[in-house]
């Protein structure tokens, strides 16, 4: 073992010293004009990698011989694979490669937070370089193939005639779907709205992820045999209990977390204060930002998105675009401890968003008409690390600041919406609302025909989590479903 680690050694040795004769600098992904993009919404912010720029950066990848960055995949993409692919020029090949574990190649090259997870593992970091651009390159592969038309539809077994359903088309369900489908189980997946792809489509502005990327993706899981029913609220429109008596064998709740949390402060009510939730559906789904929407939503010249997750960013630039003339992030601890994306922090500073870290609103004034138009905001210090490593946020004693604004976007965080707990009292359900599940199989601990996955099981995380979720109950639904029978 000791002679075969040392080899492994040599022959990496031999391999960076080959690497650093030919790149070594990470390439960077061409982006609109700040200026430009502040004002279009329906315009991608990230443009993509070249052919050129592509074949370049996976030149970069070592291909180790312990692949280290696949330990921080959550769907298991066998990375080393898909970019020696891209380096000899075979990009169709590492699409394939891509859609073996991935429902949703070109979904998570854009949104995922690779920083923090296979790009955090890139053994580059140890030489105290720039990681492999990973989710450049996966991004890259998924719009080759698609601007191609020569999209490959995944091999699936021939059907078992076993009958599975899918609560939710977000990416929990979707992850789950393509894999079941794969296995020969007749999937069918149930939407509440009346758009396939859940928060992709809802939660996610076009200028970050393209509705048309996403709908291909979907349009790819119809033709490997997944059935798509819109308009269907499962615990309303037809319940677990129904489900069961259709003849589902297996059921897998991913209905996200669509129930905002609000701080309730005084004057929290006024008109001009909403959810980010609402604010990115209205705007996203229900065309509320044009001049003739039948539901417009009020356009603010000075607004405040409160929080500093991905969602307030997209929030806040959503607001930027619709004209708002003063755009604020307010958010209670300091720019390091912020949960969003590096990139999406330096994207909204170089279009002239205001960030106001250490502050937190207490209260909101408003006009004769009930209109916001200040609010007052606590000062804040860093205290000890909370339950979740971060700092806490104490406030500075009697230091505040009233500042004007005429709109505010409250993004701090969600729960999942109660419907399927109150409509099915046999699954057991924590105090937040989430559901109790083994966090090994995704199976529910008091109904064990039905899975989940996704924020109604974490209460809030990433599309690339939730996918692993729904990858996991997959596998643990079909070794349930066997061993039964």
């Amino acid at each position: 073992m000791t002679g075969r680690n040392e080899q492994w050694r040599i022959d990496l040795r031999a391999k960076i010293k080959a690497k650093e004769r030919t790149n070594t600098i990470r390439v960077k992904m061409p982006e609109l004009d700040p200026v430009y993009r502040g004002k279009v919404r329906d315009e991608e912010v990230n443009l993509g990698l070249t052919a050129e720029l592509a074949m370049q950066e996976a030149q970069r990848c070592l291909d180790c011989a312990k692949p280290t960055c696949m330990e921080g995949c959550p769907v298991s993409i066998s990375i080393p694979d898909f970019i020696k692919r891209i380096e000899v020029g075979e990009f169709l090949e590492a699409a394939k490669v891509l859609k073996r574990t991935s429902a949703l190649p070109a979904v998570c090259g854009r949104v995922c937070p690779q920083e923090r997870q296979c790009e955090a593992h890139c053994i580059h970091l140890k030489m105290k370089k720039e990681p492999v651009a990973i989710g450049h390159l996966e991004r890259f592969v998924a719009d080759y193939e698609r601007e191609s038309g020569q999209i490959s539809v995944p091999e699936v077994q021939p059907p078992n005639g076993i009958k599975i359903a899918v609560v939710g088309s977000g990416p929990a369900g979707l992850s789950f779907a393509g894999d079941m489908v794969k296995m020969g189980y007749e999937v069918h997946v149930f939407e509440a709205l009346h758009e396939i792809g859940g928060v992709l489509k809802y939660g996610i502005p076009e200028f970050r992820l393209p509705n048309d990327v996403v709908d291909v993706e979907i349009d790819n899981l119809r033709a490997m045999g997944v059935k798509f029913f819109k308009n269907t609220i499962i615990g309303k429109t037809i319940t677990i209990k129904e489900l069961e008596e259709a003849d589902f064998k297996g059921i897998f709740v991913a209905s996200g977390a669509g129930l905002p949390r609000f701080m309730n402060i005084k004057g929290e009510n006024l008109v001009g204060i909403m959810s980010s939730n609402e604010y990115l559906t209205r705007v996203n789904l229900m065309d509320a930002a044009s001049d003739d929407s039948d539901t417009p939503v009020y356009k603010g010249k000075k607004v405040a998105v409160i929080g500093g997750g991905n969602t307030a960013m997209d929030s806040i630039r959503t607001a930027l675009r619709l004209g708002a003339e003063k755009a604020m992030i307010v958010y209670r601890r300091t720019e390091k401890e912020m949960p969003a994306r590096a990139e999406e922090v330096k994207h909204a500073k170089e279009e002239g968003i205001e960030f106001l870290m250490l502050h937190n609103p207490i209260e909101y004034i408003g006009d004769e008409f009930g209109r916001v138009t200040h609010m007052v905001l606590q000062a804040m210090e860093l205290g000890e690390p909370d339950a979740s490593g971060r700092r806490s946020p104490i406030p500075i004693e009697g230091k505040t600041r009233t500042v004007e604004v005429d709109e505010v976007i409250v993004s701090i965080g969600v729960s999942p919406n109660p419907l399927i707990a109150q409509s099915t009292p046999q699954l057991e359900t924590t105090k937040w609302g989430t559901l109790v599940v083994n966090q090994e199989t995704m199976q529910s601990s008091s109904m064990p025909k039905v899975f989940a996955g996704g924020d109604i099981v974490r209460g809030g995380a990433t599309v690339i989590l939730a996918m692993g979720d729904g990858r996991r109950a997959a596998k643990s639904m079909d070794e349930w479903i066997r061993g039964k029978s």
